[in-house]
């Protein structure tokens, strides 16, 4: 394999340039193109061009509470720490990750339930705008979807892609039901890194030129 010499200010736009490439005969919607080619570049997986599902107005959502200076809440603090900090600064938003928090784990203790679970309802007394990215637990996404059932949470935008094989695929599939706009990972793959690509392609499209 013949090696490139790339400026390193240049490698994401050359990285970007090959996944168009191979990407081949694959079209890709262009409210959602800059969004599934993050997420190829995060993870090299070129499924993800054809498992992201996108709600109708999943896009607009999340770019509207990104103007209304929301909070990305994740379910896990690999996901927190990949949500770019300086994008959230410019925008005047927030993130947070509650699972390390003691009356978090208090609760989940209490509960006899996961500190997945345990951050959901923590987050269901957050104000203002939320969205929400799960990238590690299926449980966080069934406890959302009953927080927004009994009217206790309704995030601008869910952002659902554990990745695993105990319960991932049916979560996934309740919150495409859940009536909230999303972008899910249909199947078993997803993960933290996944979770925050798809925040900073959302965060990006406000605060890059």
């Amino acid at each position: 394999m013949k090696m490139e010499h790339v400026l390193p200010a240049d490698i994401e736009r050359r990285s970007m340039e090959i996944i168009e490439e191979e990407l081949g005969e694959i079209r890709l919607d262009d409210d959602t193109k800059d969004i599934i080619k993050r997420v190829i570049h995060t993870s090299a997986d070129f499924d993800y061009a054809r498992t992201l599902r996108f709600s109708t107005d999943a896009v607009e959502q999340g770019l509207q509470a990104l103007r209304h200076r929301c909070t990305i809440v994740t379910d896990t603090n690999m996901a927190y720490m990949g949500i770019s900090q300086n994008g959230l600064d410019k925008l005047g938003c927030h993130k947070a990750c509650f699972m390390a928090d003691s009356d978090v784990a208090a609760q989940a203790k209490a509960d006899g339930t996961t500190r997945a679970v345990a951050c959901m309802d923590k987050a269901s007394r957050l104000s203002g705008p939320v969205i929400v990215a799960v990238g590690n637990a299926p449980t966080a996404l069934l406890r959302l979807d009953e927080l927004i059932c009994s009217g206790q949470m309704k995030p601008e935008l869910i952002i659902g892609v554990p990745v695993g094989f105990v319960n991932v695929v049916h979560a996934k599939e309740v919150i495409m039901h859940s009536g909230i706009p999303y972008i899910v990972a249909k199947g078993r793959k997803g993960g933290s890194n996944i979770a925050a690509a798809i925040c900073n392609a959302l965060i990006y499209r406000l605060t890059r030129t």
